[in-house]
């Protein structure tokens, strides 16, 4: 293979997710370093920084996708990571600000294999170091000096205003009786895909692309946002807590109403039936009970469902990347990377 051949090809996705840690972190690091110290403290426990002491530890802190699409968009357009960094620190202290809230409302004691920040602090602490984050994110894109900073501003904006309108959906299905799969879709459009599209946009922007291509990664960054969602689903099921960070079965105990499990229950079979039944009991299922409504959302379709649904908009996902006209190594990078992100062990 040739110098220009392994260039068009381009690193391998855990290649690029190392890179983009290396550039990402410490830019938010420096970010977070001007929160409150009260803010700063817990804020740094919850990216794995440091213990609940402030001693520092040395915590694998996540894949930092979001992140990683803002860089990759930004070359893909011929610009350059480090012109989108601001925007990369600004979406990932965003998603970090999304997760700290997310423990807190779906009372999870474990993320990452350590206690959450909640579980270690309290709930109004983690409320409050949430809150510190999202308002740090646009302080850093406002900060930015870049000619796209107003513009980024307003699309991370509107991605929050999706995610946290998803967020308020999927909190509603757990007083429901009755979800419909179109229903679940649509939570998971804005509470995932949302900022996942908002990260290519933004990207692109801040790598002075043309409005059509911003579009184009968008349209991206949506499509694989909702497969991400379908897989990350399969995995609060039947994924490996080793490599999950979670319980297993944890989104079963829980009843939650997952892309999976809406489609099971919606399925109209006999496992479908019995899987309502499950479902619609008072109290949180034990681990038997988990373990069989598992079984059931397998036989009554769900499982094969969303796999089939993620392995379709990963195929859309990339005819929007290849519509936006992007460089070639970018284009190898940015589908290596949805492939990771799309095809995690479960």
């Amino acid at each position: 293979m040739t110098t220009v051949d392994v260039m068009t090809a381009g690193r391998s996705a855990r290649e690029v997710l190392v890179w983009s840690r290396d550039l990402v972190e410490p830019a938010v690091r420096t970010a977070v370093g001007r929160l409150p110290s009260s803010m700063r403290h817990i804020a740094g426990y919850h990216f794995g920084w440091w213990d609940e002491h402030g001693h520092p530890v040395q915590v694998n802190g996540g894949k930092a996708i979001r992140p990683t699409l803002v860089l990759l968009s930004a070359q893909a357009v011929g610009g350059t990571a480090d012109a989108a960094l601001p925007a990369a620190a600004a979406v990932e202290l965003v998603h970090n600000h999304s997760l700290l809230h997310d423990d807190v409302m779906d009372g999870d004691l474990t993320r990452r294999h350590r206690p959450t920040a909640w579980s270690v602090f309290g709930v109004n602490a983690a409320i409050l170091a949430g809150d510190a984050l999202l308002v740090l994110a646009l302080d850093v894109l406002a900060g930015s000096g870049h000619p796209a900073a107003m513009d980024g501003t307003r699309m991370l904006s509107a991605a929050v205003q999706d995610l946290l309108d998803g967020q308020s959906a999927d909190l509603s299905f757990e007083q429901r009786v009755e979800v419909e799969p179109a229903e679940c879709v649509r939570m998971a459009e804005r509470k995932t895909a949302a900022l996942l599209g908002c990260a290519c946009a933004v990207g692109a922007a801040f790598g002075g692309g043309r409005p059509e291509q911003v579009a184009q990664l968008r349209g991206f960054g949506m499509h694989l946002g909702l497969a991400f969602q379908h897989v990350d689903d399969l995995l609060g099921i039947w994924g490996d807590s080793d490599l999950t960070g979670k319980p297993v079965h944890s989104d079963l105990r829980s009843q939650k109403k997952s892309l999976p499990v809406v489609a099971a229950l919606a399925s109209e079979t006999p496992a479908g039936r019995e899987l309502a039944a499950l479902y619609h009991r008072d109290q949180p299922l034990s681990e038997t009970d988990a373990a069989h409504a598992a079984e059931l959302i397998d036989l009554a379709g769900g499982r094969t469902w969303s796999q089939t649904q993620a392995d379709d908009l990963l195929a859309q996902a990339m005819q929007k990347l290849q519509s936006a006209r992007p460089t070639p190594q970018a284009t190898a990078e940015l589908a290596a990377l949805a492939r990771l992100a799309t095809h995690r062990d479960h």
